[in-house]
C-alpha cells in the first residue's frame, strides 16, 4: 500500500494547493476549533474537498496529520539553530535572531498550531518525532544562552542556572501561543522584537547590550 500513498486526485483543488496541503489546512482548522479528539478523518476529508479513501492515500490517519502539523511548528527553528551555530556573529545577536524567528513562526498562520502542544494525546509514542525535534530546539537555545552568558562575563553559571535561564527564554517565546488565544489579532511584527529583547534582558543584558544584539542579529536564510 505504501506505493499508492500520495496519488493525485482526479480533479484540481479549488484552492490551488496540493491535496496534502489541503488536508493539512483542513485538519489544522478542525483540530484548533473542534478539538483533536472530536475531529474524525471523515470530517477532515470533507473539509479538504476529497473522499475519506482519498485522504488515506496521503496520511495513515489523523495522528499522522497532527504529527505533520506539529513538525511544521518546530523544524524550521531547529534548522535555523543549526545555521546559527555555524555563524560567527556575537552569541547575543544569534540568540536574538532565534527568539525573533521562533516567535514569528508561532504567531504566523491562520490557526494557532502551537496550542496543539497542550493536547494530552501527545503522550502517545507515535508523536515521539515531535518531542525529539522540540528537544533539539531546546538544546539549541541552551547552547546560545550559554554562549551569550559567557560573552557577558557570566560563563561560570552552573548547570542549574543555565537550565533555568534557558527554560525562561524558551517559555517566554512560547508564551505567544497562549497570547494568541486571548488576542486573536496578534501580529508577528508587534511581538517578535519585544520578545527577543525581553529574552536577552532575562539573561541580565542591559539596554545597550540588547540594542547591539539586535543590530548584530543575522538574517535567517
Amino acid at each position: 500500500m505504501a506505493g499508492v500513498r500520495g496519488r493525485p486526485r482526479a480533479s484540481a483543488s479549488p484552492t490551488g494547493l496540493t491535496t496534502e496541503q489541503d488536508i493539512r489546512l483542513a485538519a489544522a482548522r478542525l483540530f484548533c476549533t473542534e478539538g483533536y479528539g472530536s475531529t474524525s478523518t471523515y470530517a477532515i476529508a470533507r473539509a479538504a474537498g476529497i473522499s475519506q479513501a482519498g485522504m488515506y492515500h496521503h496520511f495513515a490517519g489523523k495522528h499522522e496529520i497532527l504529527l505533520a502539523l506539529l513538525l511544521e511548528t518546530v523544524r524550521p527553528s531547529v534548522e535555523l539553530c543549526e545555521e546559527l551555530g555555524r555563524r560567527s556573529e556575537p552569541a547575543a545577536g544569534r540568540l536574538w535572531a532565534l527568539c525573533a524567528y521562533d516567535t514569528r513562526l508561532l504567531v504566523s498562520g491562520d490557526d494557532n498550531l502551537g496550542a496543539l502542544y497542550l493536547l494530552p494525546e501527545l503522550s502517545d509514542p507515535r508523536f515521539a518525532p515531535f518531542h525529539v525535534e522540540r528537544q533539539r530546539l531546546l538544546d539549541g537555545y541552551r547552547d546560545l544562552v550559554a554562549a551569550t552568558l559567557g560573552s557577558a562575563g557570566r560563563g561560570q553559571s552552573g548547570n542549574a542556572d543555565l537550565h533555568g535561564l534557558t527554560s525562561l527564554v524558551f517559555g517566554l517565546v512560547e508564551s505567544v501561543i497562549l497570547r494568541r488565544r486571548s488576542e486573536p489579532g496578534l501580529v508577528a511584527g508587534d511581538v517578535d522584537v519585544r520578545i527577543a529583547d525581553a529574552a536577552l534582558r532575562l539573561l541580565g543584558l542591559d539596554d545597550d547590550a540588547v540594542r547591539r544584539a539586535r543590530a548584530d542579529a543575522p538574517t535567517p536564510g
